[in-house]
């Protein structure tokens, strides 16, 4: 679970009560779909014929633009958590890192989730001794594609969910 029992307002939409502009949504968004693309080779090299995490992460983009609805991006995000199931290591991490993202467009909330994911998948993937080093390697080239906009939401969204995002922030 890396969702907090109570919702940040920062997260929730304006329409829905909170404080969370649409603009910046999109932006969470875009940053979880490449933090999710960032790692996707590891799914795809193990599971070249199933598209459904690169779908996932094309869907949010298209939500993005404005050019899908929120429900079609959620229900890629559920395909690419079905294709991870079935496995194990990097090439699961890496597809709920790809279905992380795709569920932005529901909650925002969630880029973490794709963060998170994806500095398992490296982690996962990294040769025995050097599991820390690459997650940390790939949480500064996250933070590096971070725009101005959401940086500090971002940043500070991290620092009080490391502990339910099994502490690859720090």
């Amino acid at each position: 679970m890396i969702l907090p029992k109570e919702r940040d307002p920062r997260f929730i939409t304006v329409r829905r009560g909170g404080t969370l502009t649409d603009s910046d949504h999109r932006l969470l968004a875009l940053w979880a779909a490449a933090c999710a693309e960032h790692v996707l080779h590891f799914f795809e090299s193990a599971q070249p014929a199933d598209p459904r995490p690169r779908q996932a992460i094309e869907q949010i983009r298209a939500w993005a633009r404005g050019e899908i609805r929120m429900s079609e991006s959620r229900a890629a995000g559920g395909h690419a958590m079905a294709a991870a199931r079935v496995l194990n290591g990097a090439a699961r991490h890496a597809a709920f890192a790809a279905g992380q993202a795709a569920v932005v467009a529901h909650v925002a909330a969630h880029e973490l989730g794709a963060a998170a994911c994806a500095i398992k998948t490296v982690r996962a993937a990294a040769p025995a001794g050097e599991t820390e080093g690459a997650g940390q390697l790939e949480c500064r080239w996250q933070r590096e594609q971070l725009p101005a906009a959401i940086r500090e939401l971002v940043l500070d969204d991290q620092r009080l969910r490391n502990e339910i995002c099994w502490s690859v922030f720090d």
